[in-house]
């Protein structure tokens, strides 16, 4: 779907262009979710269900855009304000889900 012209002009160079959904968008909530690990890319196939052949290609991607860092065979997210930002909602997000905001003794 097309923007406008000057909605192209205001966006900001450093935001986040990641569509939901895509393996590039999950395997970086995945690595979000963990920011405290670094995995294998048959570990990140494993728990995003992305083709292990498709892992590494994406992983290659968001490296080149400085979205994540790799030491030998490990991945994890970059060091990023904006994904330390990202990080942070997407922990809120979860733990909003399982609060318990029902209580049986009320």
């Amino acid at each position: 779907m097309p923007i406008s012209i000057d909605h192209f002009d205001e966006e900001p160079a450093d935001i986040l262009d990641l569509q939901e959904g895509t393996q590039p968008y999950r395997i970086l909530q995945f690595l979000a979710e963990n920011s405290e690990q670094a995995f294998t890319q048959t570990e990140i196939h494993e728990a995003t269900d992305i083709k292990r052949g498709s892992v590494g290609a994406a992983l290659s991607r968001l490296e080149d855009r400085g979205l994540v860092r790799h030491r030998g065979r490990y991945w994890a997210i970059a060091e990023d304000d904006r994904l330390a930002a990202y990080a942070a909602q997407m922990n809120a997000s979860s733990a909003s889900t399982t609060d318990d905001y029902y209580r049986d003794d009320e």
